[in-house]
């Protein structure tokens, strides 16, 4: 067992949106490294692949269906956690959904509703509650994802990159609430990456676009957004809270 092995042996990581992509990803990511894995998604066929995924390879893992945009629900998530592992150490706060295609006048107020519940007050009552217990339990850690596009942005997206910019400014101020009461929370912005959503036929000719773009020249895959997740949940990055990470292939530097 390498030393990484022995720092998450039985710690317990919950992951949300971990039915594909980055969120499944990462919690392979965490199980490889010994922690027992709860994840919450919508799709339940999908995140109960990913627990049985883990279970196959030797892991502890439960699947909760949660909608993230209802408190009850994350409520509810939380204590599962609690009540089966007996505690929560590290949290991804991964779920998400893409919008966009539209200037704003033509931007319906529902898809805006829908999109600042999910992807920004969804990751505030994930925290709300998940520091809840961590604030009793002595500590935790947390990382939130953005986007590349809540650093930056592009036309026809202005929730999107509304809802993740926001995820950035929660991740801050929560940071600076308990750097003195061991959570450590943190923020990933990935760029563009291979996932279910990213190959979607009406996507593909744009990510391919982004691409070319990007100064590596090509997207990310998800195994790289989780293993920084991964990092920045362990010991290894105990000194490091508040702070923003962009794993977008040099695309935010230009």
């Amino acid at each position: 067992m390498n030393a990484t092995t022995q720092e998450e042996a039985q710690k317990v990581a919950l992951v949300t949106g971990g039915g594909s992509g980055i969120g499944r990803a990462a919690a392979q990511a965490f199980a490889r490294n010994g922690a027992r894995i709860v994840i919450a998604d919508m799709a339940t066929v999908a995140g109960e692949e990913t627990a049985h995924l883990i279970e196959s390879a030797g892991g502890k893992a439960l699947f909760v269906r949660t909608d993230v945009s209802q408190n009850d629900q994350v409520e509810a998530m939380v204590a599962t956690a609690v009540a089966t592992f007996g505690r929560l150490d590290y949290a991804f706060n991964n779920a998400g959904i893409g919008s966009g295609g539209a200037p704003i006048t033509e931007t319906a107020e529902a898809d805006w509703d829908r999109t600042i519940a999910i992807n920004l007050k969804g990751v505030w009552l994930c925290m709300k509650h998940e520091c809840t217990h961590m604030l009793r339990q002595g500590g935790g850690a947390i990382v939130n994802t953005s986007s590349m596009m809540g650093m930056v942005s592009g036309p026809g997206i202005s929730a999107y990159s509304a809802s993740k910019a926001g995820v950035l400014g929660l991740t801050r101020s929560v940071a600076l609430d308990y750097a003195r009461q061991g959570i450590r929370v943190n923020a990933v912005c990935p760029g563009s990456v291979w996932t279910a959503m990213t190959e979607r036929p009406e996507a593909r000719q744009a990510m391919e676009r982004i691409a070319e773009a990007t100064p590596m020249g090509r997207l990310g895959a998800p195994h790289e957004i989780a293993d920084a997740v991964v990092w920045l949940c362990s010991d290894q990055a105990s000194f490091v809270t508040g702070q923003t990470f962009s794993i977008d292939g040099g695309f935010t530097a230009c």
